[in-house]
């Protein structure tokens, strides 16, 4: 009880103090300058309808018809915030002013929360550390190691596949939920490659690995409430010691943080002290023990990092690769004309192959099975924005100018040092002035005639495409509607 009057008692006191600094702060703001939507709620602002939008993407494709590529919204408090979809902007923000525009406070925390302090919770000098010491693991030819058990592990599923179709009866059309069983095969993929172990969920419907990571993310993020909006909206003002008291918080959310990341603690421990008795392995986590073996702890990760990276790579690795494949399928489902294509795509290369096991040359020659891959993945990126907020006063460069409420065109937009800025990816995705005006369709044709030094290297796309290789060859998709 102590505990909880305490972060009560904080609570009240950090927002008063709050409500006082982002009033004068807004009133001298440039961003006042930006158009906006309606903000329905002085609390939530419009953040909140962002938050509680029936579809993902209603909400930014609507304010992006009526301002453009970039626009002001509000968060909790009444908080100006930047929203930005413009390609120049972008490029600025996430690559050329290197890492002035940092990941938000509350957005540290929930990740340390939910997966500890590995790759994703990492920012600044601590993220450079930790990706020069993790990508040694993820090159290409590293990758390419795996393609035969890409391709066993999607010839498993095919056949399971079968045997449920023919327990159905004699049907023309039988109904398969595929979204369950494509987070089962992506969880043995990334237990092979990832950490050189079997986690057999093809065949085992219940596992207490699969117990913790199934609908982490729906349990514990989507749909917050209300209240827990605004308490995270102050996290920033609140001290280190005692912001770390949240995760004592006796809520469904913060239960299952402590759950899964205590479950992934111990798991982690035990697989990396199996890697290590082995030595030799190829998996991901064997070559990251070997790359950081370094003496320097400038080049290396500390032991509670390398453990906390597992449940990073566990639910990142298998959780956005199944939630790609189950869009790229009801896609081509809506699109027999495309699934034909790729069919005689594969089955040519097949045919020249003689059976032999498909190579990365082999893949990179399916151009237009990688160009659908690209346009579902397009329409359906798996994380829609990201938080962020400027580290330090800076000027934002626009690709595309915009207009002012007064009606002035602006080609750049200056924001103070603690900007909140969300960056619309799944608005990017969809703007007309990159894509052209058919940019909220369906035309893998678009990515055909891309610049091919630019093209997306094989490591990114194998597994996807050994899935769907063997998915093509033996079912026809549809869609039950």
């Amino acid at each position: 009880m102590n505990t909880q009057m305490s972060i009560l008692f904080a609570f009240l006191a950090v927002s008063s103090a709050l409500l006082v600094r982002l009033y004068i702060r807004r009133r001298s703001s440039f961003l006042r300058k930006l158009r906006a939507p309606e903000s329905h709620t002085f609390l939530l602002g419009s953040y909140g309808d962002l938050i509680y939008q029936n579809e993902v993407g209603d909400c930014e494709f609507k304010w992006m018809r009526q301002y453009g590529s970039v626009w002001r919204s509000s968060g909790s408090f009444g908080q100006d915030h930047l929203m930005v979809a413009d390609p120049k902007a972008l490029q600025y923000i996430l690559h050329t002013s290197g890492y002035n525009f940092v990941k938000r406070p509350p957005v540290v925390k929930i990740m340390e929360l939910m997966f500890g302090k590995g790759i994703i919770w990492a920012h600044g000098e601590t993220h450079q550390r930790q990706r020069k010491v993790m990508t040694p693991a993820f090159f290409a030819p590293q990758l390419k190691t795996f393609l035969s058990l890409f391709q066993n592990t999607a010839s498993k599923l095919v056949q399971i596949w079968k045997e449920e179709l023919i327990t159905t009866g004699p049907s023309d059309e039988s109904i398969v939920n595929v979204a369950p069983w494509l987070s089962r095969t992506t969880l043995d993929v990334i237990g092979e490659v990832g950490f050189g172990f079997q986690f057999d969920s093809l065949y085992n419907v219940k596992t207490p690995l699969r117990d913790q990571m199934e609908n982490f993310f729906v349990d514990s993020v989507l749909y917050p409430p209300r209240w827990d909006m605004l308490f995270k909206s102050i996290w920033r003002y609140i001290p280190g010691p005692l912001l770390d008291l949240v995760r004592y918080l006796p809520t469904r959310q913060y239960k299952r943080f402590r759950r899964f990341l205590k479950f992934m603690r111990k798991f982690s421990e035990d697989m990396i002290e199996k890697s290590m008795i082995k030595g030799d392995g190829k998996d991901i986590m064997s070559v990251l023990l070997r790359a950081n073996a370094s003496e320097n702890p400038k080049s290396r990760l500390t032991g509670n990092e390398v453990v906390d990276q597992t449940a990073t790579l566990l639910f990142a690795g298998h959780d956005t690769t199944a939630n790609s494949l189950t869009w790229y399928l009801w896609e081509i489902a809506k699109h027999p004309e495309s699934q034909e294509r790729i069919r005689a795509e594969i089955a040519a290369i097949r045919a020249k192959k003689g059976g032999e096991e498909l190579s990365a040359s082999d893949l990179d020659g399916m151009t237009f099975t990688q160009a659908t891959l690209k346009e579902a993945m397009r329409l359906h990126p798996i994380v829609y924005f990201l938080p962020r907020e400027a580290g330090r006063d800076e000027v934002i460069p626009l690709a595309f100018p915009i207009t002012t409420e007064s009606g002035e065109q602006i080609s750049s937009i200056p924001v103070r040092k603690g900007t909140p800025i969300d960056i619309a990816i799944g608005v990017y995705n969809r703007l007309p002035g990159v894509w052209g005006l058919d940019a909220d369709d369906w035309n893998p044709e678009r990515f055909l005639n891309f610049d091919k030094s630019n093209q997306t290297p094989l490591g990114v796309f194998a597994n996807l495409r050994l899935n769907f290789c063997e998915c093509f060859c033996c079912f026809l998709f549809t869609s039950p509607s």
